[in-house]
């Protein structure tokens, strides 16, 4: 058998780990195709089934189609076209990356689960609406569980008896599940001082305009509480006079301007992110219309927020009485993969909130929410890192298990489905710690509780479309991620046993890139520029003798040519599918530069913006193929992917097409 991490640091349990990789192997349609016959029988089952339900509506009405259409020149002539058109769409698809093949390790996309492929299949014809369960009784109903199945994983509150249970929702990605993290803090923020200009009674309200708007989220949910109590209590003639005079004075109502003049000790509040942060966060400060100029980008050290920096920045917002609306951290960056020290982010919410600075904690785990089933217990607890340990041969580092422990401490996450959860594009999802305060985001009022007391959660959010930033939204996506979930639940037993394979990959692409760069030292100089925190690893290179940045550039450029997409070529010339992405100064901060360009020999003058010389080149690879390591065949295709990519150098370098 093919030695893996996993058999260096441990005793193979073969029977148990056999039963892993049984399990794997029934996940996937395959990189060849080896489950064909398995999806086909779902497909053509639960057609058949959805066919069945259609004719036993009202079997006493009369098909509304004639049998003998089908023989009409005008029925076949449509046919025709179908077909023809739809056989061009196939073709076209053939251009499509190979996202299914172990020899795809570019960009964040691989193959997709059964169950939840045949899931969402299985839902489309029937065609759920998820605004409401008046248009999706079923899907709407999916989605809130699958909501709930994301807040287990992440160590939110589950239970829809507890009155601080969580919510979530899909989205179609995780910018507009950004949005939402966005929305939601505002309204939050903004409420306590609303509260204070309607001039409510008896609340017990903050003493003046600042501190209102610098409560910790949990204590402006408190206020909200203790109106919704005060407001059920009154008269219903009262209820409507109080209720519109406060929502009068929300900025939900007023709007940015006007609200911020009718409050003029306020300033408009910063967003704090790191610099790796995805530029969804600069859209959606445009789109609130807070305006691209309040978000404030911090410092990295190591490709990670700067804790540090964070400090610094929040300190000073203290002095100057500048509000923070949320500080972000990445779980997982666009780019690198790394993991963000959210527990310091928690931590320095908790110290600023002492010095009356008060702001929500938003983690933007797009990419590496799916990663914390490795921590999950079946119990839901969380299992203790030198449990996790045993498998792996660094990960994971003890900030790492620190990061996805203090998840259960921040206010909002934003999860992708549709990427490490391997569902269809899309589905993205933004999960709230406590689900109280949706009540603001409600398009209509949500304050009145019936008899004094809430509303049940089920029935509350079955009308989903007054909670969220759309519309109308595919309830098919619901039924994918829902099943999914079921399938495989979201612990290390089970789930987890994906993103073991992608970081084990990465581990073993890590180390396999270090004898890369000791097996090519006569033409290049080799580097991984940042340790992997999760399934993402970068390559950096620079043909040997050479000095000068922009040549290095070219050289990669050259490379990334050979590695990538084509659409004017068929995928099958190609033998590996790698991405590309930059390193600059302004991204991982001078010193971090120096020593890459240091260790690839490149002058650090040579970086001077000019011949495209203001950022380094770099190859990046996303470790997402669970059949990577394909122990099955005795292959590793990331032994593989280094063969190839030693013989395409020393070709470039031979050829005189490079440096």
């Amino acid at each position: 058998m093919l030695e893996t991490p996993r058999n260096r640091h441990r005793p193979v349990d073969a029977s148990a780990h056999l039963a892993e990789r049984r399990t794997l192997d029934a996940c996937f349609l395959g990189p060849y195709g080896e489950n064909d016959v398995l999806l086909e029988k779902l497909v053509v089952e639960f057609l058949r089934d959805h066919v069945h339900w259609r004719r036993n509506f009202h079997p006493e009405d009369p098909p509304a189609i004639p049998t003998s259409a089908v023989q009409d020149r005008h029925y076949q002539a449509f046919e025709a076209r179908m077909r023809r058109e739809l056989h061009q769409l196939s073709a076209a698809l053939k251009h499509s990356v190979p996202f299914h093949s172990p020899r795809y390790i570019g960009h964040m996309v691989s193959d997709l689960l059964l169950p939840g492929l045949a899931a969402q299949i299985l839902a489309l014809p029937y065609n759920p609406n998820n605004v409401s369960e008046d248009a999706a009784p079923v899907t709407v109903q999916l989605e809130v569980l699958a909501g709930l199945q994301l807040a287990r994983m992440l160590g939110y509150p589950d239970d829809p008896q507890r009155p601080d249970c969580a919510f979530g929702h899909l989205t179609s990605g995780g910018t507009v599940a950004n949005y939402q993290a966005l929305r939601l803090a505002l309204a939050l923020k903004s409420f306590p001082v609303a509260l204070r200009a309607a001039g409510i009674p008896d609340l017990d309200s903050p003493a003046d305009d600042w501190e209102a708007f610098n409560l910790l989220p949990d204590d402006a949910i408190g206020l909200l509480e203790r109106w919704q109590r005060w407001l059920g209590a009154q008269p219903a003639d009262r209820q409507l006079r109080w209720q519109d005079r406060l929502q009068s004075e929300r900025i939900e109502e007023l709007g940015i301007s006007e609200f911020f003049s009718r409050h003029p000790a306020l300033r408009v509040p910063q967003v704090l992110a790191p610099i790796t942060a995805h530029y969804s966060w600069s859209k959606g400060l445009k789109m609130l219309g807070l305006g691209r100029g309040q978000l404030r980008l911090l410092p990295t050290s190591g490709m990670r927020l700067d804790a540090g920096g964070l400090h610094e920045a929040l300190e000073e917002c203290a002095r100057i009485r500048q509000p923070v609306l949320m500080a972000v951290a990445v779980l997982g960056s666009t780019e690198y993969g790394t993991i963000d020290p959210v527990h310091s982010v928690v931590e320095a919410r908790n110290r600023s909130a002492r010095l009356g600075l008060g702001f929500s904690v938003h983690v933007d785990a797009a990419w590496g929410g799916y990663l914390t089933t490795l921590f999950r217990n079946p119990d839901g607890t969380l299992r203790e890192r030198a449990e996790v340990r045993r498998e792996y041969r660094q990960f994971p580092q003890p900030e790492i298990h620190q990061a996805f422990a203090a998840l259960a401490e921040t206010d909002s996450v934003t999860v992708d489905p549709h990427k490490l959860g391997y569902i269809p594009y899309g589905a993205g999802a933004f999960v709230c710690r406590d689900h109280r305060a949706m009540a603001l985001l409600s398009e209509q009022a949500d304050y009145v509780f019936r008899d004094g007391q809430p509303r049940d959660y089920m029935s509350r959010y079955r009308q989903l479309g007054q909670f969220i930033p759309e519309g109308s939204k595919p309830g098919a996506a619901a039924a994918a991620v829902y099943v999914t979930h079921r399938v495989l639940p979201l612990d290390y037993t089970n789930f987890g046993l994906l993103p073991r394979q992608t970081i084990l990959a990465a581990e073993s692409f890590q180390e396999r890139a270090r004898q890369f760069a000791v097996d090519t030292a006569d033409a290049v100089a080799a580097m991984v520029p940042f340790p992997p925190d999760s399934n993402l690893v970068c390559l950096a290179l620079n043909p040997r003798g050479n000095r000068d940045l922009a040549q290095a550039n070219a050289f990669v450029q050259r490379l990334y040519d050979e590695l990538r997409c084509d659409p004017h070529q068929p995928v099958q010339i190609k033998q590996f599918f790698a991405s590309m992405t930059t390193l600059r100064p302004s991204l991982i901060g001078k010193r971090e530069m120096g020593r890459i360009l240091d260790e690839l020999g490149i002058d650090p003058s040579t970086l001077d913006g000019s011949r495209g010389g203001d950022r380094l080149v770099i190859l990046r690879h996303t470790m997402m193929n669970p059949y990577l390591i394909d122990e099955e065949n005795g292959i590793s295709y990331i032994e593989l992917y280094f063969e190839y990519l030693s013989a395409r150098i020393r070709s470039i370098r031979h050829d005189g097409t490079g440096p």
